[in-house]
C-alpha cells in the first residue's frame, strides 16, 4: 500500500463513508493533489476510470495515468479536462493552494452535470482551534509547528457563504473525521474540550478534519 501523509485513518473513512457510495464503474475519477497515488489507487479499486495530477513527479508511485499540474494555476481544469469527470476527489488539497476559490472554481469546471467533488481540509473551526486562537492568536494545524505548505485555513462560514457561491458549487453532504472528538489533540485536553463543544456554536465544534461532498450549483 502506498503511503499517504494525511491524518492517519482519514483516507479510509473518505473511501469507506463518501467513495464507496458514489463508485461508478467506467466513469471518469480524477484524484488532485495525489502525492504518492494512494487515493488514485483506490479509486481505481472501486471500478473509477481514474486519473491523477500533482506538480510533483517525483513523489508519484503509482501505475494510474498521471498528469503534472500546477493547481495554483488559474485555469488547470482545462489542461486535465472541462466537463469530464463525474468524480473529482482533493484530499487535504485546498489549504496548500494559494487561491481557494479559484481552486474551487477549476474543480466545479472540471464536473459533469451530475458529478460529485470529494474535498476534505482540516478543521479550523473545532473547540481546540477555538482555544489555540484564543490564548495565541495562532490558527491550529496551520501555525510554525504545523506542515510549512499549510497557507490557507479554510473557514467554514465563509466556505459555505462566500467561497463555494463564488465558485459555482454548493454543500451536497458535510461530515467530519472523527465523528466525535479529537485524534490531533492529546487525549487528556480532547475530553476537556468535549464539553465546550456542547455550548459553543457552529456544526464544525468537533473533528480535525471536514469532509464534503460538493456539487455544481443547481445540481441534485
Amino acid at each position: 500500500m502506498l503511503e499517504t501523509t494525511t491524518l492517519a485513518g482519514l483516507h479510509d473513512y473518505v473511501v469507506e463513508e463518501v467513495l464507496r457510495r458514489f463508485a461508478s464503474p467506467g466513469q471518469m475519477a480524477i484524484d488532485l493533489g495525489t502525492g504518492s497515488g494512494a487515493l488514485a489507487v483506490r479509486l481505481r479499486a472501486l471500478g473509477w476510470n481514474t486519473r491523477a495530477a500533482d506538480i510533483n513527479e517525483r513523489g508519484y508511485k503509482a501505475d494510474v495515468p498521471f498528469a503534472k499540474v500546477d493547481l495554483n494555476d488559474r485555469g488547470f481544469a482545462a489542461q486535465l479536462g472541462e466537463g469530464t469527470f463525474s468524480l473529482v476527489s482533493a484530499i487535504e488539497v485546498i489549504e496548500h493552494v494559494e487561491s481557494p476559490i479559484s481552486f474551487l472554481r477549476n474543480v466545479e469546471r472540471m464536473l459533469k452535470p451530475g458529478g460529485v467533488a470529494v474535498i476534505t481540509t482540516p478543521n479550523v473551526d473545532n473547540a481546540p482551534a477555538r482555544v489555540k486562537f484564543l490564548l495565541s492568536g495562532k490558527v491550529r494545524m496551520m501555525d510554525e509547528h504545523s506542515e510549512p505548505t499549510h497557507i490557507s485555513p479554510i473557514f467554514w462560514d465563509l466556505l459555505v457563504r462566500q467561497h463555494l457561491p463564488r465558485a459555482g458549487l454548493q454543500v451536497s453532504e458535510h461530515l467530519l473525521y472523527p465523528r466525535r472528538g479529537y485524534k490531533n489533540t492529546r487525549k487528556p485536553y480532547g475530553w476537556a474540550l468535549r464539553p465546550m463543544a456542547w455550548f459553543l456554536r457552529g456544526e464544525s465544534l468537533q473533528g480535525d478534519n471536514h469532509v464534503l461532498v460538493l456539487q455544481s450549483k443547481g445540481t441534485g
